[in-house]
């Protein structure tokens, strides 16, 4: 039996699990429940498997002949969103919701493991099944690494439903896909004083406004146009009343881009122009920047390994803008070569067309065992590549 019509015979099963998942979301690095009910269906399966990451799971499926070794990956945290679906296995967790499709990856996986499980016999080497936490605050794909997940590892493989691609279909293009999403924290200090009197002060909202102002620059003039990259102050604060002059303001933000050495470069400059600028306004600036999420770059011989078996399993590929949105996976393939594959769900007839992290996201389920199977069937051809 070839891998398509094993991910057609384990459908409900697919559809059942991502439905369980659905109705129980959890938060990042909480997902105990969610962790549990993945090792009970790997007990089931035989596989075996060892807990990772505080919530994470690493299962491992060794072939009859000894080979390389492919990890694929499935991020299990939900979100804090409030479900607006009104369906029977809506979330049962306030405040929480699988808004981003995490849902479906798990079960996906799951599925690609029955199916890996069936054929393991003909398989040349070893398949490891990462099921990583946090993915949502950047934290899951670097914890899961420094405990090992990609020791012995020659190549990874992730899925990402995406409601902007048509069920049926699936971007896996090499190159720059999903941009960097890192943050940042400027904390400005001025002197407090009376606000009929702004000259005895130093007024933090002032210089604070300015260097919001200011950062635009960064993007039009110091960044060539041919690149894409975003600046952003998403919370500004300061002050306390109408008539007293700021003492402090903090600004917080996020940068995006899809060129690792403008992302390397991007705190000196930020820190340049926030010193500069306070400085101008008799005030001082302080940066704090975290490097969150990587730029997600497909290496080119795995975009072509995955394209061949998105063929294989009745899938079409199609090509798709790049994404400003942030993906861990990232983490994964800043160390091992690997591809992001972005597997569409969106159907207008069924209602899955609205945008990930939407209260109303859902997909359209017909995808995860093309999912799955896609899961599967890039594992065996990329241990088969030569």
């Amino acid at each position: 039996m070839v891998i398509k019509e094993l991910g057609e015979k384990y459908k409900q099963y697919i559809i059942d699990l991502r439905r369980e998942f659905h109705a129980y979301p959890e938060p990042s690095l909480y997902e105990f429940k969610t962790s549990e009910k993945i090792k009970r269906e790997l007990d089931n399966m035989g596989i075996s498997y060892v807990p990772i990451a505080g919530t994470g799971v690493l299962a491992t499926i060794k072939g009859k002949k000894e080979g390389k070794t492919v990890a694929l990956r499935a991020d299990i945290d939900g979100l804090s969103v409030e479900e607006c679906n009104n369906v029977e296995y809506k979330s049962q967790n306030k405040g929480y919701m699988h808004a981003c499709g995490h849902d479906c990856h798990i079960a996906m996986l799951l599925g690609a493991a029955k199916i890996l499980n069936a054929i393991k016999d003909k398989l040349n080497g070893t398949v490891k099944l990462m099921f990583q936490p946090a993915e949502e605050v950047a934290e899951g794909a670097k914890r899961m690494i420094k405990e090992g997940a990609l020791e012995g590892v020659d190549g990874v493989f992730g899925i990402h439903v995406w409601s902007d691609i048509e069920y049926g279909k699936v971007c896996v293009e090499e190159g720059p896909r999903m941009a960097s999403a890192d943050l940042f924290t400027i904390k400005v200090k001025g002197k407090g004083g009376h606000g009929s009197a702004p000259h005895q002060g130093i007024d933090a909202v002032v210089a604070s406004s300015a260097i919001v102002m200011n950062l635009q620059s960064i993007v039009s003039r110091e960044i060539s146009p041919l690149e894409n990259a975003v600046v952003s102050v998403g919370s500004l604060k300061a002050g306390s009343r109408f008539n007293v002059i700021a003492s402090e303001g903090i600004l917080e933000g996020t940068t995006r881009c899809f060129n690792p050495e403008i992302r390397e470069n991007f705190p000196k400059i930020l820190e340049r122009v926030a010193k500069n600028t306070a400085e101008a306004y008799r005030a001082t600036a302080e940066l704090e920047y975290n490097f969150a999420t990587p730029v997600v770059i497909n290496d080119v011989k795995c975009s072509k390994i995955a394209s061949g078996a998105a063929k294989k399993v009745g899938i079409e590929t199609t090509h798709l803008e790049k994404i400003s949105g942030g993906e861990d996976f990232g983490e994964f393939m800043n160390r091992v070569p690997g591809v992001i594959a972005l597997l569409g769900v969106r159907n207008l007839e069924k209602g899955a067309c609205y945008p990930q992290h939407h209260p109303n996201y859902s997909v359209d389920e017909d995808a995860l065992p093309l999912g799955s199977s896609l899961y599967a069937q890039y594992a065996v051809d990329f241990l088969n590549e030569q």
